[in-house]
């Protein structure tokens, strides 16, 4: 990877030109073009920071039919390969170690974005022999990433690398040619003779030794994500057009001017405060005003003021009022309106914390009353129950006194028969106790 950087201090973008370059030695002569265009196919590439530079390509692979069987390998393939569909959660690190014991044969490496795979990313590999990549195909191609995963690693020999063009958005420092490139980490020079080259999405350049104590997925220099972060969408609706968040809970919603759940969210919470997404500003529901003056620029990203006598003006120089003429001017009408600024805030401040003081204070009290009532029912529904309890007891004791009275009165009715009963034998046995000298005496 003969890469033109500047010193570790500068950490410069290494020009793609010289990465993947094929030799002279690599072009397959033995080949027709016509018969290698019919087993390869064209992936169209890009690397580089979107805000500073993007470089553009078309990497040409040979097809999975093709390289499909380890015995049968793609004739006139050279000592350079492609790892397609590696997922952005898998850092530079995770894929040294997953290569490791490819690592001392491995001269260089170069993470690239594969169009329409916003999750995944490619990596070209540079053997420092064809054995070597041989034997990384065989033993890597259609191998898992991770036992704990469904992705497969999947390589494909690499016919050729077309750099297309390159976009700059940014002013970026000029980078010596004559100067040897170095690495960000350790400070020593970038030879792939010596240790292997990582030169991440971001386009810099990193010894796999250095790179592969990273463990983080940005990049050590610009601290460029690999993982792009989630598009947000609104939480109602699921758009992701003209979103605003609340700055007091979080909540995502959409714009007046598509379905209007922020401001919905607004009138049910009272938080007045939303964040605009596109735009970096802060909008004031009650002031139906922006209160945050500050905008992301397009250029480099960083935070600048809105200037609003120009705002109007669609050209990028402003010519048509005096907002430029007089800097000092400026500068001073500004730090004139510091404290002013300083104080508006502060007021509004206090005014959104009274506001969230009194909101929150109402839903501390409903749920107090709403405790208290919940507590109150509870007590009366135990009374209640145990009412219903002592009165079941009091019907089954009341039921089971008047079954004893009625046992009771039958048994004193049988008693007075038993009675007269006992009266009627005993006036019988009197009678025959008299009958019974007399017949003794006859």
């Amino acid at each position: 990877m003969s890469a033109t950087s500047a010193s570790a201090s500068t950490a410069a973008v290494v020009p793609p030109d010289d990465l993947f370059r094929p030799s002279s030695a690599m072009t397959s002569g033995d080949l027709s073009e016509s018969s290698v265009s019919n087993m390869t196919q064209a992936f169209p590439f890009s690397s580089g920071n979107p805000r500073i530079e993007e470089t553009r390509g078309v990497m040409h692979l040979y097809s999975d039919d093709t390289s499909a069987s380890s015995s049968d390998l793609p004739v006139g393939r050279k000592s350079l390969v492609c790892v397609l569909g590696v997922p952005n959660h898998m850092t530079y690190a995770d894929f040294c170690q997953f290569c490791g014991s490819f690592i001392q044969h491995i001269l260089e490496m170069r993470i690239v974005r594969n169009d329409g795979m916003e999750d995944q990313y490619s990596i070209l590999i540079r053997f420092d022999s064809q054995g070597s990549t041989d034997n990384f195909y065989k033993h890597f191609n259609g191998r898992r990433f991770s036992s704990l995963e469904v992705e497969a690693c999947r390589v494909l020999f690499t016919v050729d690398v077309q750099y297309t063009g390159s976009i700059e958005h940014a002013q970026t420092s000029p980078a010596s040619s004559t100067e040897q490139p170095s690495c960000p980490v350790c400070l020593e020079r970038l030879d792939q003779d010596t240790s292997g080259i990582l030169t991440t999405i971001c386009n810099h350049s990193f010894h796999c030794s250095c790179i592969s104590k990273w463990t983080d997925s940005s990049c050590p220099v610009c601290r460029y994500c690999q993982q792009q972060p989630e598009k947000s969408i609104c939480f109602v609706c699921k758009t992701s057009e003209n979103l605003w968040i609340c700055v007091i809970c979080g909540l995502v919603g959409c714009g007046r001017y598509k379905d209007g759940h922020a401001i919905r969210h607004w009138k049910e919470t009272q938080h007045c405060y939303s964040f605009e997404l596109e735009t970096q500003r802060v909008w004031d529901y009650v002031g139906d005003n922006y209160v945050h003056r500050l905008i992301q620029s397009k250029t480099d990203g960083k935070l600048v003021e809105l200037n609003f006598h120009c705002a109007a003006h669609s050209g990028d120089d402003c010519g048509s009022c005096d907002c430029s003429a007089d800097s000092g001017f400026s500068e001073a009408l500004m730090n004139s309106k510091v404290e002013a600024i300083v104080n508006e805030y502060n007021e509004l401040l206090a005014a959104q914390l009274e506001n969230q003081k009194l909101y929150f204070e109402s839903l501390l009290q409903e749920v107090k009353e709403e405790t208290e009532r919940e507590i109150s029912e509870a007590i009366e529904k135990a009374v209640t129950i145990k009412l219903q309890k002592m009165q079941a007891k009091l019907d089954k004791y009341i039921k089971e006194k008047n079954f004893l009275d009625d046992i009771n009165e039958n048994l004193l009715k049988n008693q007075e028969i038993w009675k007269a009963k006992i009266l009627e034998i005993e006036e019988r046995c009197g009678c025959l106790f008299c009958l019974i000298p007399h017949h003794f005496k006859d």
